[in-house]
């Protein structure tokens, strides 16, 4: 068994179906991925969102709406234990989604809208959660220090961190990969040391950054390039990464949204066993330059 370091902190893993498709789903997965990866120095957050505001069609599976998939969280946490995390597309949603799971998430294309971040920001505070706000595929990882500034300011505002005894780590930035060209993702392994140094835990996207945008059937649906997930994910950690996102599915071919990039769900306890292998590794290796020095 890998035993977790005094040292290194558990890794952040968060994984599940990219939407609800149904409730059974969502608990298949919980049961599965907590059986997988029961003892692993990990700390598992089950990912399921309950509307896919930007899917590439109108005709789209977008879930079962905000109410509806709330109560699906919720009753199958009550079943298996599973910490949640989703993620919101308005201002105005922020507080119910803090009231009921315990990471909430702004997605990439929202990451510059600040009323997003004030009010995922004011939510996360106030009801004790984790925040995890994805860098835009559009923004360099330097400038991912304005989104950086707005939280602290929110944070310094409501004067109540110590009070509340929110962990340190309680915001996250998250890499998903930037634009290059069209319907192209590079992931820029600099941008994991670059975003921390403002002192926030920084996780690697290892579904969306594979993504092909529009490359699907007609043009309809997004494609992606799964056999780059897992090269990708072990480079990440090697390069500083301090959890990973990463969608899964039982049965790929078959989900609603991002099955071309969803990992197997059968795979994941193997995998992230390799992950933690690759993070104690290069836990142990001295750092030779300081950062922006040569």
């Amino acid at each position: 068994m890998i035993e977790s370091s005094n040292q290194l902190p558990d890794m952040t893993l968060i994984a599940g179906p990219c939407v609800i498709e149904d409730e059974g789903l969502v608990l298949e997965v919980a049961q599965e991925l907590k059986r997988q990866l029961e003892g692993l120095p990990i700390r598992l957050y089950l990912k399921a969102s309950f509307d896919k505001a930007n899917r590439t069609s109108i005709d789209g599976f977008r879930g079962p709406g905000l109410q509806q998939g709330l109560a699906i969280l919720s009753r199958v946490r009550e079943k298996t234990g599973c910490a949640l995390f989703t993620d919101f597309h308005t201002p105005e949603q922020a507080l119910l989604v803090a009231q009921v799971v315990d990471f909430l998430q702004v997605p990439a294309f929202l990451c510059r809208q600040t009323d997003m971040i004030v009010a995922a920001s004011e939510a996360a505070l106030q009801h004790q959660r984790r925040l995890n706000i994805k860098k835009g595929q559009f923004l360099a990882p330097w400038d991912a220090k304005n989104i950086v500034e707005k939280v602290r300011a929110v944070e310094a505002q409501m004067g109540l961190k110590q009070e509340l005894q929110v962990a340190q780590d309680w915001f996250c930035l998250t890499e998903r990969g930037t634009s290059l060209g069209y319907n192209t993702l590079v992931v820029d392994m600099i941008s994991f040391q670059c975003m921390k140094q403002w002192g926030v835990p920084v996780l690697y996207d290892a579904t969306h950054s594979i993504q092909t945008p529009g490359a699907g059937a007609g043009g309809k649906s997004t494609g992606g390039k799964k056999e780059y997930l897992e090269t990708l994910a072990r480079a990440a950690v090697a390069a500083g990464a301090d959890g990973i996102f990463m969608e899964c599915h039982p049965r790929p071919a078959l989900a609603k949204s991002d099955g071309p990039n969803s990992f197997n769900l059968e795979k994941v306890g193997e995998f992230v066993r390799q992950l933690l292998e690759i993070r104690k590794l290069v836990s142990t290796q001295p750092k030779l330059l300081t950062l922006g020095r040569v």
